[in-house]
């Protein structure tokens, strides 16, 4: 499928290419003409609502126009049920295409090996940081933890109430902006698992390469929330990888475990049922009612990525957008400044401030009265972040850019 995009500049860009080209393959929104221009080919462009604002939230965050449009399009009745996705049983046949279409096409993203479950949960990330050492600790385990940023350092406090837990590198210091040398670690030859936060939504703080633990019955565990399927992964490097789904791949709800099945079936006594991998893992993630609504938009944005040509093409768009905006805050002469060392700066959260931090409050002012919107940074930080997710359009970095040029050729 050859398609593309308007902007709101009304430029167009590349949306979706073969062979994934179900997302709309009927029911499509009066928006979106096709017409066919060879055999199995469909040109589709689909034209931005100029109510619709660029959305630069950390999370929930902005999700492809062309998923909302497809959702929409399904929202009364999907497909032949005779009802919405909202309404059918998670038991049933329609949910469980739904389900396990949205399994498949999220192993083929990331080639997931046959022996690593993948389980569709609720709580969000925060409730994994409980989880993970119940399920895969004993209480007289040792564990070993990299503080890169405010989440990292959330996950190794509530883990101390399970094992025992040593941070090996803390960045809090040095107000998390850089990430260590892996030769600098010392880690605990007995650790059960090594945890990194493979981004730091709140600092902008992103591992580009991943550490191996040096015990060699552990695992390396990652909380990828906020770079979860915005590029390639060596999925058999961690013993688990979790993310909340609402920063690149659907609605908030859903939260995402990607475990090595031999991990599964080991946790403590006191473990609550709703934290029990092997329960979720024995039932399909459908012990108890999922997060139906939010799977199913999870499931298009799969789609959606695989249609782009997987997530090596879409790694390349967002280095090309963070690209662009890092590059205007670099050379702005220091009127704008991202505090991240430059080789662990984020694809996906850009920090900035204003080397005149009374105009910070005027720029996000001004910024969306342009429909450019949650820019504000996080409170804990302050200043301004950009988050330039997956479905961060090109066009959106673009008129963030100039106007960035614009507020400092009329501040400056």
């Amino acid at each position: 499928m050859a398609a593309t995009i308007m902007s709101m500049t009304g430029s167009t860009t590349p949306l979706f290419s073969n062979p994934h080209k179900s997302l709309f393959s009927t029911h499509l929104p009066h928006r979106i003409s096709a017409q066919p221009t060879r055999p199995n080919s469909l040109s589709i462009t689909c034209s931005s609502n100029p109510d619709r604002v660029f959305n630069f939230a950390a999370g929930p965050a902005t999700l492809p126009e062309a998923v909302l449009k497809k959702a929409q399009s399904e929202l009364f009745i999907y497909k032949d049920s005779g009802m919405s996705v909202m309404e059918m049983s998670h038991r049933g046949k329609e949910f469980t295409h739904i389900i396990q279409k949205a399994e498949n096409n999220l192993r083929e993203l990331l080639s997931v090996p046959e022996n690593y479950s993948v389980l569709f949960l609720q709580g969000g990330a925060t409730t994994q940081f409980s989880a993970i050492p119940l399920n895969i600790c004993t209480p007289q385990d040792s564990v070993d933890y990299i503080v890169t940023g405010s989440w990292g350092d959330k996950a190794a406090k509530e883990a101390q109430k399970y094992c025992n837990v040593n941070v090996i590198w803390s960045g809090k210091s040095e107000k998390y902006t850089k990430i260590p040398g892996f030769g600098e670690l010392k880690q605990n030859a007995g650790a059960k698992y090594l945890h990194i936060c493979a981004n730091e939504t709140i600092h902008g703080v992103e591992f580009k390469d991943y550490p191996e633990i040096e015990n060699k019955d552990g695992v390396v565990v990652a909380d990828m929330s906020s770079n979860f399927c915005s590029k390639k992964v060596d999925v058999s490097k961690f013993g688990i990888i979790y993310a909340g789904a609402q920063k690149n791949v659907g609605p908030s709800g859903v939260t995402i475990v990607i475990i090595r099945k031999d991990l599964i079936g080991k946790a403590q006594g006191m473990t609550p049922v709703m934290l029990d991998y092997k329960i979720h893992d024995d039932n399909n993630s459908l012990y108890n009612t999922p997060p139906c609504y939010g799977i199913y938009t999870c499931g298009l944005v799969f789609e959606d990525l695989l249609a782009q040509g997987g997530l090596g093409e879409v790694e390349k768009k967002n280095v090309k957008k963070a690209g662009i905006l890092y590059d205007a805050i670099d050379g702005s002469k220091g009127f704008y400044r991202c505090p991240v060392e430059k080789s662990v700066r984020s694809l996906m959260n850009v920090p900035f401030t204003l080397e005149k931090s009374e105009l910070e409050a005027e720029f996000i002012k001004e910024a969306a009265k342009e429909k450019m919107v949650q820019l504000k940074g996080h409170r804990s930080v302050g200043g301004m972040r950009a988050s330039i997710y997956n479905a961060m359009p090109l066009a959106g970095v673009e008129k963030l850019v100039a106007f960035m040029k614009d507020f400092q050729a009329r501040h400056g």
